[in-house]
């Protein structure tokens, strides 16, 4: 398995990127984000192709 999250990215191409949760485009290269937290001892992890889309995302983490 490719690591998408790699600094290198060289086997990575847009069908095997991890998918934008916002727009569903493919998010790879130096525009990507990723957001991570845990929840309930879970570790959550959300994927963005942009900072735009980051901005845009409708921030489901929980508050406390």
């Amino acid at each position: 398995m490719v690591d998408p999250t790699s600094d290198l990215e060289a086997d990575v191409d847009e069908e095997s990127a991890p998918r934008c949760v916002v727009c569903g485009g493919p998010a790879l290269g130096v525009g990507r984000r990723t957001l991570t937290w845990v929840d309930d001892g879970e570790l959550e992890r959300r994927q963005f192709c942009s900072q735009a889309c980051r901005d845009d995302w409708a921030d489901e983490r929980p508050t406390t």
